[in-house]
């Protein structure tokens, strides 16, 4: 397994891993959504994040969109799920960002595990105009024995 910044020969590699995983973890996104949001991926999204894809044997089966600490997008495709591939990811910017905010949708029970598994915790609830679902903020703190800096400073302010 190599993690690496994605490429723009990655695209249809990365868009196959978003599509798949989507479809999977979101049953109530309708078709049409998909369809435009697969666009948005491609022309909007990729262009204006740091991105990072995972290879396994040679072939990228998913990867991590950032933007500053905010998790915009982690998608593998599902043979992958459980095996640690989406840890590593995530560890990925946990190294270089220390603490993490993502939004993940109520009904999507594969990335609520997912990031709980991993530390997130829960910050806020929120209303997805486009979908009508529920969305949840998350946050990652990361692990104060790794990042004594942070500590101090968080110590230093009384949080």
């Amino acid at each position: 397994m190599q993690i690496r910044q994605y490429e723009n020969t990655d695209l249809d590699a990365v868009l196959s891993s978003w599509e798949v995983a989507t479809r999977l973890a979101h049953p109530f996104m309708t078709d049409k959504f998909i369809a435009q949001e697969r666009k948005n991926v491609a022309e909007i999204y990729l262009p204006n994040t740091d991105t990072w894809v995972v290879q396994i044997d040679g072939e990228v089966k998913g990867f991590i969109a950032l933007m500053g600490n905010e998790v915009g997008a982690i998608f593998l495709q599902p043979e992958f799920h459980g095996q640690g591939v989406g840890k590593a990811l995530m560890d990925k910017a946990q190294e270089l960002h220390g603490e993490l905010e993502v939004e993940v949708f109520k009904e999507n029970t594969i990335g609520r595990h997912f990031y709980s598994r991993y530390g997130f915790e829960h910050l806020v609830e929120k209303l997805h105009e486009p979908t009508g679902q529920q969305v949840l903020r998350l946050k990652f703190t990361s692990n104060k024995a790794m990042h004594p800096t942070a500590h101090s400073l968080r110590s230093r302010s009384g949080r």
